[in-house]
């Protein structure tokens, strides 16, 4: 992520753009360990699906040299896989203000929303009911995995559509970029855009595929489904390119391969590869319209999270209420395999429902550290470089060349001077 972002921004923004992911790694990972864990999969506070026990498994000594299992794989594994989606959704918002955040509060930003919108989400995407042998509800879970019975297999609503509304929540409280539209540059690396996002595709089967816990059927099409849902979305966004401005582009190919990723994320267990491939395209084609409106609409959504991973969610979230086929390792049908508009609704209600929470509170959160501490880079600091201003360092340097090359051009003025004096 951090390379894939870092691509985009202007070389003067770099750094800040690989540290604000940096910062995720650090900060959430000591925090899932802490009570992260245990709010996300810990016994429900009052049964009703909200937010598990914060402390349940404070520090996860509980878990240390235990036996347990969650499903095939033990509780401890596990631990360490979910907390790479939580580490992940923060990260992911940071590109929608690339900039023009100040690190210190993009921090707090993210220790906060981690605790206050992430966490309390995840518990009601991927916290499971647990049962004994009767079928008795022995730990009560998420109410959107077990009450609404929405399907979201790695993380549309609880990874992208969270992370989005958070992105469009930060872009509304802190404004546009000095100069935006016109004045904001292009990515000054595109071949690092590439590397960040072949290395985001491939360990995206890690995170859709390694979601079944166990190397089986399911993992085998969730992985064959990944692949052809991204691959037909880079497809359909260079088409829309193609069609709409001439030529396709590599910031377009790559942006493609994620929206898809976004996209299938939720539905990979829920449809066929011809499933996939529609939801990718829609996807693509879909994102990629979507990007083109943030001009028009007057907000600086800096690298496109909103128009991708917003956009996007929301497309593979309610498409499979259309798309679903119980031929597929979810079982369920939706309206294009006669299974009507159950699954639909239930979709449509998961997605609004995270969509509205996150906005919300990532609003708030936004809000009240501009107000207080200030959240945005001022205007100088913005034109010097947010490298210079938030971290005292540049990401490249060229060593002495410059000082070089101003001599030798001085030498040459001189020499000019001097022949002009002669023919004079």
């Amino acid at each position: 992520m951090a390379l894939f972002y870092g691509g985009m921004v202007r070389s003067r923004g770099v750094l800040n753009m690989l540290m604000m992911s940096l910062a995720s790694l650090g900060l959430v990972g000591v925090l899932w360990v802490l009570y992260g864990y245990s709010g996300a999969f810990g016994s429900d506070l009052g049964g009703v699906g909200l937010l598990g026990s914060p402390l349940e498994f404070f520090g996860l000594s509980r878990l240390v040299g235990a036996e347990d299992t969650s499903d095939t794989i033990p509780t401890f594994a596990f631990v360490a896989f979910q907390a790479m989606f939580a580490i992940l959704t923060v990260a992911l918002i940071s590109g929608a203000v690339a900039d023009r955040a100040r690190f210190g509060p993009w921090v707090l930003f993210a220790g906060l929303w981690a605790s206050l919108v992430y966490f309390p989400v995840a518990h009601w995407v991927f916290a499971f009911d647990t049962t004994n042998e009767s079928g008795e509800i022995t730990a009560v879970g998420g109410w959107i995995a077990n009450r609404l019975a929405a399907i979201d297999f790695a993380g549309g609503t609880a990874v992208h559509i969270n992370a989005g509304a958070a992105a469009l929540a930060l872009v509304l409280v802190l404004g546009p970029r000095t100069g935006w539209p016109r004045g904001t540059g292009k990515p000054h690396n595109l071949p690092l855009v590439v590397l960040g996002a072949g290395l985001l595709w491939f360990g995206w089967f890690g995170f859709n595929a390694g979601s079944a816990l166990t190397a089986g059927t399911t993992a085998a099409v969730v992985f064959v489904n990944t692949l052809v849902g991204a691959s037909a979305a880079m497809l359909a966004w260079m088409l829309v390119e193609r069609v709409r401005h001439g030529k396709p582009t590599t910031l377009g190919a790559v942006s493609g391969i994620v929206a898809g990723l976004v996209a299938i994320t939720p539905a990979c267990s829920a449809v066929t590869p011809l499933g996939a491939i529609a939801i990718g395209a829609a996807a693509g084609a879909g994102c990629a319209l979507a990007v083109e409106l943030k001009s028009r609409l007057r907000f600086d959504d800096s690298l496109d999270v909103v128009g991708v991973h917003l956009v996007g969610g929301l497309i593979g979230t309610l498409l499979v209420g259309f798309f679903a086929s119980e031929s597929a390792p979810a079982g369920v049908a939706g309206i294009f395999y006669g299974g009507g508009a159950d699954q639909l609704w239930r979709q449509a209600v998961g997605a609004v429902a995270v969509f509205v929470y996150s906005l919300v509170l990532s609003w708030l959160i936004a809000w009240l550290l501009q107000r207080t501490i200030g959240f945005r880079l001022d205007e100088r600091g913005e034109h010097v470089g947010i490298d210079e201003t938030e971290h005292a360092e540049t990401g490249y340097h060229f060593g002495d060349a410059g000082s070089t090359l101003r001599g030798s051009a001085a030498g040459e003025r001189g020499s000019v001077e001097e022949l002009e004096g002669s023919v004079r």
